[in-house]
Formats: structure tokens, C-alpha cells, sequence
């Protein structure tokens, strides 16, 4: 099992439920995104997803595509991002995914950057315009490697190509709570239940829920029915506003915390 795997399963362990962040590599800088990877890891978030940053972000909203535009602006590189990553193992086994958009792998090869990305601690990729019928040999590359293929499922997912997606995925299945880009929303999709039940009766998986969660009512409400919550957009938004800050980390970790406690809470789920 890769730290993902090993995650997941102390967690089921434990009877508790996973909490997901997602960051903009780069955002403000790649040494940041190294100290709020430690501060995540000793705060207790379960997983790490480091969106590497692209000019062309299609699944992502304005928070999460400006954030990519500031990790550009910041000088970040897939190749940065990996030598980031190894850094982090230095001083952390959190789990980490890498968010990426397929032509930053198909542009560096893609037999190569799976190599590169496993060597440098990588546990993860989670392609957003890679689907299972176009990833040719990606699952067998990625299996070689120890790395989990993950894969979205969305809201208008027949289940007939739901049943594809999760016998293909590896690690967890990402479940996108609403149709569109990434952003904060106001509430949650009240098809979460039903969707997360269509997806356990074709895989044992653990599924993560994501896309607009924003407070910490919303992660409650979410971890009622996903084995993990995925906070991006609420996250990156802190990051914007206060990347000036010599004490950035800690004021993401304060409005972090505050979503990651229900979810931790047995007693609210």
C-alpha cells in the first residue's frame, strides 16, 4: 500500500473520516507551499493536493484559476513542483496528490514524469482531462510506479460509465458534489446521499467529496455520507488574501482547523 492506501485504511481503522486539502503549488511561492504542507501535516489533515499550476485551469474557478496564475507568475514548473515535494518528505509522509491537467505530463512524457513523480514522494495524480477510455498505458505506468489513479465522478455520471471510472481508479474516487468549476458555494448539493450510494454499489473504494465546500457546517454535512472532505477554493481564497502575511501559515491553519474539527468530531456525524 502507498500513504494514501495506508491512510485510508487507519482511518476506516479508527472509524473516522478523511480531510482533504487542495492549495495552488506556488501560491505565493513554492517555499511556502512547502511550510503549509508541515503545518497540514501537524494540524492533521489527511491527504494534500497540490494543484500544479497551467495557463488553461478548464475545471477550475476564478479562486483556483487565479491561484495558478500567481504559482506561474511565482516561476513554478511541474519540475519545481516535484523538487517541492521532495523537500516536504524531508520532514513529512503526508499524502500527496498532484492536481495536473494532462499536456504538463504529456509535455515532459509521460512515462518519465510518472518516474519522476514517484521518485520524488508523489502518491497520487489525480488528471482532471484524462479520462479511463482515452489513458491508454497511464494505469499500467502508475502501478509500476506505486501511485494511485484518481478519478472524478461527477453529478451527471451515468452509471453505467460510473461503474468504468471506479473499476479503473486506485486510492480513493474523487466525487464532484455539483456540476461546474471549482468555488465556494453557499450550500451543499442535497444529492451527495444518494450519489455517494450509487458509487458504493460498484467499488469498495473510499470516496471523497469535493467542489464547494467552504465552512464548517458544510464539511459536517458532507462527512456524513463521504469517507473524506475536500476543501480547496475556501483554502486558496485565505491564501489570496492574506499572502503578504509573515504569518500566513498560521492564519491558514486557524480557518483550516476550523473545518477540519467537525469532521474529526465522531460526536457530530
Amino acid at each position: 500500500m502507498n500513504r494514501i492506501e495506508e491512510r485510508f485504511a487507519r482511518l476506516k481503522k479508527e472509524g473516522q473520516k478523511g480531510f482533504i486539502v487542495y492549495i495552488g503549488a506556488g501560491d505565493p511561492s513554492l517555499e511556502m507551499t512547502r511550510r503549509l504542507a508541515l503545518v497540514f501535516d501537524k494540524m492533521g489533515v489527511d491527504i494534500l493536493e497540490l494543484g500544479v499550476p497551467f495557463s488553461d485551469p478548464l475545471a477550475d474557478g476564478l479562486v483556483n484559476q487565479l491561484a495558478a496564475q500567481r504559482g506561474l507568475e511565482s516561476g513554478t514548473t511541474p519540475a519545481k513542483v516535484l523538487q517541492t515535494v521532495a523537500a516536504i518528505r524531508l520532514e513529512s509522509q503526508i499524502p500527496i496528490v498532484l492536481y495536473i491537467y494532462f499536456n504538463l505530463m504529456h509535455r515532459r512524457g509521460l512515462e518519465p514524469f510518472v518516474r519522476e513523480a514517484a521518485a520524488a514522494g508523489v502518491d497520487g495524480l489525480l488528471a482532471l482531462d484524462l479520462p479511463p477510455e482515452e489513458s491508454g498505458n497511464y494505469e499500467a505506468l502508475m502501478a509500476r510506479a506505486g501511485m494511485s489513479v484518481i478519478y472524478l465522478v461527477a453529478p451527471t455520471t451515468p452509471e453505467s460509465r460510473m461503474e468504468l471510472i471506479v473499476r479503473h481508479g486506485r486510492g480513493f474516487i474523487y466525487y464532484v458534489s455539483r456540476e461546474g468549476v471549482t468555488g465556494m458555494q453557499k450550500s451543499v448539493s442535497e444529492t451527495i446521499g444518494a450519489m455517494t450510494a450509487k458509487i458504493r454499489a460498484h467499488t469498495d473504494l473510499p470516496i471523497a467529496v469535493g467542489f464547494g465546500i467552504s465552512t464548517p457546517e458544510q464539511a459536517r454535512m458532507v462527512a456524513l455520507n463521504a469517507d473524506a472532505v475536500v476543501v480547496g477554493s475556501a483554502v486558496v481564497h485565505q491564501i489570496a488574501e492574506h499572502g503578504r502575511c509573515a504569518d500566513l501559515p498560521e492564519r491558514v491553519a486557524a480557518f483550516t482547523g476550523a473545518l477540519l474539527k467537525p469532521v474529526k468530531d465522531k460526536s457530530s456525524l
